[in-house]
């Protein structure tokens, strides 16, 4: 783990690049943290911040994360789709902190020698990153109090009280 100025944690081992930061993601840095001359394709996800969630209108996220078990999970998670989908490179970084209303909050890039093979390493990053990765978010909705949540698609939040 490498913390970095401007507040972002990254790790990089065998093709496998993953971090968390604070600042705005970039995806043509990202890109290139997989881009080979054998990779004949490069396949790019960017996770925006929705307006609405439920029908309910967003004002912005916040992100947290247990900053050491994260960037180990996404790791491992990099490492299995790496070998997997025979990939060139795969790259994952998450922002921490908060999110306004069409920002980045998750970048995967992958590069693969074909195109579906880094389709789908793509998508299984994505959907192991959401099960797995101890990132929790605050949803912060307009008019009302925001709920924490895991970074999961589909659960709403429940409101936590102090007792």
């Amino acid at each position: 783990m490498n913390p970095n100025a401007g507040n972002t944690w990254d790790a990089s081992e065998d093709g496998c690049y993953v971090a968390l930061t604070e600042n705005p993601l970039d995806a043509k840095a990202i890109m290139d943290k997989v881009r080979s001359p054998a990779a004949g394709a490069i396949v790019l996800f960017a996770g925006t911040t929705r307006d609405n969630f439920g029908g309910k209108p967003v004002k912005d996220l916040k992100y947290t994360s247990y900053q050491t078990l994260a960037l180990k999970s996404m790791m491992d998670i990099g490492k299995a789709i790496y070998a997997k989908h025979s990939l060139k490179g795969i790259a994952i970084i998450h922002r921490l902190g908060t999110v306004a209303i069409g920002e980045e909050s998750i970048l995967i890039a992958v590069s693969s020698p074909h195109r579906q093979a880094a389709w789908r390493a793509g998508e299984e990053a994505l959907e192991e990153c959401k099960s797995r990765v101890e990132i929790w978010k605050l949803e912060e909705f307009e008019g009302e109090e925001g709920v924490w949540r895991a970074n999961r698609d589909g659960v709403m939040g429940q409101l936590v009280t102090e007792t």
